[in-house]
């Protein structure tokens, strides 16, 4: 092991943090996608239980909906049963509101550890790089130009190491948050449809 960071000279420590970087990065990305697996389900279910709000048959309605997992259900439930109980106008879409930023908000949770791995990556990788180089051309100056060229050579690659290390973290860090905040969002849209479509079923009972 000693012999390997001797290798990486100055990047070894730069390389060391990358490691720990991306070891949070793959544990993130594997908790938000297990989080955020069911969050766009239950779309079925919904239009099914709107039609039998709309039909009077509310008690049925408040069941089906309550057997959702995502967060349009939960929200949904909650709208059911508040205007089940005669609770409407601002004062229920104000509680709405609230509970939908909550769901989004949860579900947006460490998105932004993702985003700033894939920021700062490559920055610690080019610092990792210019180290290195520096180094290099220490030992050319302090060599007199007697140095061998494949010594430097190797001082080089060592250096280009941690920004190409650094660009293998970035790289799955940006591409999994933009996939999972693109996630949230679309469950964030189906949050404010659930709730829009109940508002009309519930003033627009069948003739």
């Amino acid at each position: 092991m000693s012999e390997v960071w001797d290798r990486l000279g100055s990047g070894g420590p730069i390389i060391a943090v990358l490691v720990v970087l991306s070891v949070i990065s793959l544990t993130v990305i594997v908790v938000k996608v297990v989080q955020l697996w069911s969050v766009r389900s239950g779309d079925e279910a919904r239009a099914a239980a709107f039609d039998q709000w709309r039909e009077g048959d509310k008690h049925a309605a408040q069941q089906a909906v309550s057997k959702g997992r995502s967060p349009a259900d939960r929200v949904t439930a909650y709208a059911m049963a508040a205007l089940a109980k005669g609770f409407k106008g601002p004062r229920l879409e104000g509680e709405l509101l609230r509970r939908g930023n909550e769901e989004v908000a949860q579900m947006n949770s460490l998105i932004r550890v993702l985003e700033l791995i894939a920021m700062i990556s490559p920055l610690l990788g080019l610092l990792g790089t210019v180290l290195g180089m520096i180094q290099s051309f220490q030992e050319l100056e302090l060599a007199e130009g007697a140095a061998n060229a494949s010594v430097l050579a190797g001082g080089i690659w060592q250096a280009l190491l941690t920004t190409a290390a650094g660009l293998l973290v970035a790289i799955p860090a940006a591409v999994g948050a933009a996939l999972l905040a693109a996630r949230t969002e679309s469950a964030a849209q189906k949050i404010e449809s659930a709730v829009g479509q109940l508002f009309l079923a519930d003033e627009n009972p069948p003739v």
